[in-house]
């Protein structure tokens, strides 16, 4: 459990089989889409980004799932509980969305019926430009962001599945500082000294699964960065698990972890108090949800079932060194999805 990756080499060998599985702190392997051995259709390439407190929320995502592309945006008022947000999508384009072989370098972009998402990343930052012609109420939406402060550590998996060619190679970076704002008609957030992260996903995933995705970038009241990530349900994972720490952009390995969503009636209670703790007893903290972000798109053989919670983190978190951290509501989120796709 907990093989650390300390090389560089591909991800995949000329055969398309996984080189190397388990976890890093910084993206050694390289990915190359042309190893893939598996139908365009099960690859999956995405980037998803976060950035807000626990007064207001931006998301945004460029996906490729083969089938269909996406482009995303959502802003959050957590004090109003409400959320409004703009999808466009294009039909199979069987990765012509040319998404970067890595986080580090290169341009991710999205042009679709009136909406334009534009990522240009470097190993400094990472510069954003979003428009949207119509967003909610036929609202005009813009965006200029620059994330910067990119953590000196990084939670980076590669996850195979059981069935042949399927993996997931996966880097999360927490924990970047944001500058700029957002416009939606009238009303402009400034998002400036808010922390940030990344979802950098590239795989060929199975058919049905469930995944459950915890994240957290803040600043702790003495000014040092903390974050974590934690994660668990989907694919081979008896050679590393996602779940790190992150304090002054350091990261620090735990072991598993479960999420402790509460259950009413049989079914899960997601706006009760969570309970989240690690087998190696260094992770104790209670959620207290705040806001719901529930979508369900079901389009009979494809659908996504998510339940992406936001709200506050409260508990102990224990360092690799024995240092305890003690976290007093911290803004994060939590997240149950389910995909058939």
């Amino acid at each position: 459990m907990n093989r650390r990756i300390t090389t560089e080499h591909p991800l995949h060998d000329e055969s398309g089989n996984l080189i190397e599985v388990g976890y890093a702190t910084e993206p050694l392997l390289s990915y190359d889409r042309r190893r893939i051995r598996a139908s365009k259709f099960r690859i999956k390439e995405w980037d998803y980004y976060f950035v807000g407190n626990r007064q207001k929320g931006l998301s945004f995502v460029v996906a490729d799932n083969g089938y269909m592309g996406v482009g995303g945006v959502t802003v959050f008022d957590f004090e109003k509980r409400h959320k409004q947000d703009c999808q466009r999508f294009s039909i199979l384009p069987l990765g012509g969305l040319n998404l970067p072989p890595t986080s580090s370098s290169g341009r991710t972009l999205f042009k679709k019926g009136g909406m334009l998402i534009d990522m240009e990343a470097s190993p400094e930052q990472k510069q954003i430009t979003i428009d949207i012609d119509n967003f909610a109420d036929r609202k005009p939406f813009h965006a200029e962001l620059v994330l910067d402060e990119m953590p000196e550590e990084t939670m980076v998996i590669v996850t195979p599945f059981e069935k042949r060619h399927a993996f997931y190679y996966n880097e999360k970076v927490n924990c970047m500082k944001a500058s700029g704002c957002y416009t939606l008609g009238d009303e402009s957030v400034d998002l400036t000294g808010n922390r940030a992260v990344l979802d950098w996903g590239r795989g060929v995933w199975t058919y049905d699964n469930t995944w459950y995705w915890s994240s957290l970038s803040v600043d702790l009241p003495d000014g040092s960065t903390f974050g974590f990530n934690l994660g668990y349900g989907f694919g081979d994972t008896s050679a590393a698990s996602e779940n790190m720490v992150f304090y002054k952009g350091r990261a620090h390995k735990l072991g598993e972890v479960h999420f402790g969503i509460p259950a009413k009636n049989g079914r899960d209670d997601f706006m009760s108090p969570w309970n989240f703790t690690s087998d190696d007893g260094r992770l104790a903290l209670t959620f207290e949800p705040v806001f719901e972000n529930r979508t369900d798109v079901n389009l009979l053989l494809i659908r996504h079932d998510a339940h992406q919670v936001f709200g506050q983190f409260t508990g102990r978190v224990v360092l690799d060194d024995g240092k305890a951290l003690n976290i007093e509501k911290a803004f994060g989120f939590a997240e149950k999805v389910r995909n058939r796709w």
